[in-house]
Formats: structure tokens, sequence, C-alpha cells
């Protein structure tokens, strides 16, 4: 593929501030999807103080030819101490929005939701004030295991749809499109409370109006925030960018979205599912939704 187009061109990180981000997640033993991802805004999210936490990893059980994160069969079991570090990192970093991700584990009966609860409910003792973004796999269409998740409520739930429904095979050949939708739409009825999420990727040959329709597909399960990046390829052996898009067409989607009913549209090159995922606390305030009013089915 060509050359990366200027505005894709990052600016250097003050590696100070990186260098001592990395020490805590060092001496805790956490892994990032920052780094393990391959993420290319380390520096702007290191900098600021911020990162986006990588649970039951860093080995994934799903080898998706778009993602850098390793593949292996037969990961390590679960690591019980893990929540407490990671609640320790939030609380010494002083977060007011953390994101906690993971990868795939189809290995586990429940798909990991255990974990994630346990790494809510730390959060909540070590850091009450910070608000809590889970971005979550699909969990094989496990809806017991998310609504465990969901009882524990976190303020944003995000599962990334990733790509149009054309091009499931090939970028996520073990995801199911229509599954990720479904995980949306219970979210919302189980949980009406909790802000929902979704991200995909352009560049790996989409139209216009097929990315529209995964808007509008979003928008049919009540999905309230979208973000929208460019892919890029982590190394050779990955799916090539057959396209750079460029900023006017991530403007132009962010103008749709937000004119069908997103509450938020983060939509540029650069943009990745957590990207100023902190900015969720302003939506928050303007659409505000109280746990108490809402039916907990």
């Amino acid at each position: 593929m060509t050359v990366k187009p200027e505005w894709l061109r990052v600016k250097a990180p003050q590696w100070q501030r990186v260098g001592s981000v990395k020490e805590i997640l060092r001496d805790l033993g956490l892994n990032t999807v920052c780094e393990e991802a391959s993420c290319p805004n380390i520096g702007e999210c290191f900098n600021a103080g911020t990162a986006t936490f990588l649970i039951m990893g860093p080995a994934c059980t799903r080898a998706c030819p778009y993602c850098d994160i390793d593949f292996e069969k037969k990961p390590k079991p679960l690591d019980p101490t893990e929540p407490l570090r990671l609640a320790e990192a939030v609380r010494r970093l002083k977060l007011n929005h953390v994101v906690i991700t993971s990868v795939n584990r189809d290995d586990l009966s429940d798909g990991g939701a255990t974990q994630f609860v346990r790494c809510i409910e730390e959060v909540r003792n070590l850091s009450p004030q910070t608000t809590i973004e889970v971005l979550i796999p699909d969990l094989c269409g496990n809806w017991e295991a998310l609504a465990l998740i969901l009882q524990a409520k976190p303020e944003v739930l995000n599962h990334n749809t990733e790509t149009i429904p054309r091009l499931y095979r090939r970028v996520r050949p073990q995801g199911k499109y229509e599954r990720s939708l479904e995980l949306l739409k219970r979210t919302r009825e189980l949980a009406p409370w909790i802000y929902t999420k979704s991200g995909i990727m352009v560049g790996l040959g989409e139209t216009d109006a097929e990315v529209t329709q995964v808007m509008r597909d979003l928008r049919a399960v009540d999905c309230d925030i979208l973000t929208i990046g460019q892919y890029l390829q982590p190394s050779q052996k990955h799916l090539g960018v057959q396209e750079f898009i460029t900023p006017a067409r991530f403007d132009a989607w962010k103008e749709y979205g937000e004119s069908i009913g997103f509450l938020q549209v983060v939509s540029s090159p650069l943009t990745r599912s957590s990207y100023h995922a902190e900015q969720v606390k302003e939506l928050m305030e303007r659409h505000p939704r109280a746990v108490t009013s809402a039916k907990n089915n």
C-alpha cells in the first residue's frame, strides 16, 4: 500500500510521562491494549495519564487477521489477583474514567464475565468516583454472562461491530455481525441506564453506503456512542489497508451519525475504541440516566 498520508502522522510523545505510566503498569504486572494492539495513540493517552486495561490476556483465543494481539488456543488460567492490581493502578493514576477491555476467552464458560465483574467491583472499592467503561467480547452469545456484567453496573458498555457485514468472513471470521447487534440490543433492554457504545474501522474495502447502513443498524438497537477510525496494518502478515480515508469523509460520517440520533460520534483517522473515552463524563451530564428509575429485568 502507499505511504501513510499526512493526516495519519502522530506527534511524538513526551516519553517522561509515558515512562511514568509504564512504570506503574509494569510494577503491577498489567497489560494494556495500548501496547498489545500497537495503538497509534499510545503517546497521547499515556501523556494524559490514561490507559485502556487489557484483562485475561495478553493472548487471545481468536486469530482475527486485523489484530496485533497474540493468538493462543489454550491461554493461561485467570489470575485471581488481577482485579485488585488493576484497581490499584486506577487509584495510582487517579483516573476519572477507566476503560477495561479483554481478549476473547472462548475457553471459559462465561467468556470471562466473572473477571469483568470482579474488576468493576475492585475499582469501585478503591476509586468510587471513577466512571467505568467495559469493552467486552461477544461472549459467544452467552446472554447470562452478559447479564452478570450488566448487574455490576458499569457506566458504559462497549462492544465493537468492527466492520461491515460483507467483510465479516474475511476480517472477523469467528464473529457474527447479528450476534454483536443482539448483544447491544439486550444490553439496552436489560440495563437501560447504561450507555451503549460500538466502533468500526474503515479502509478495508467498505463503501460509504455500507458504513451508513451499519450506523443505522446500531441506532436500530439504540446504541448511544459510535467510534469510527482508520484501519492500520500492524505488520505484513495482517490484512492490508485498501484505502486511506480522508478526514472530510470521517467528518461526514460524524455529521450523519449525529443526525440519526447518536449521542456522540467520534470519527477521525486516528480514532480508536477508547480514544478520548473520558469525554463520556460530559455526555453523562448532558444526558443523565438514573439507575433507580430503570427496570432491572
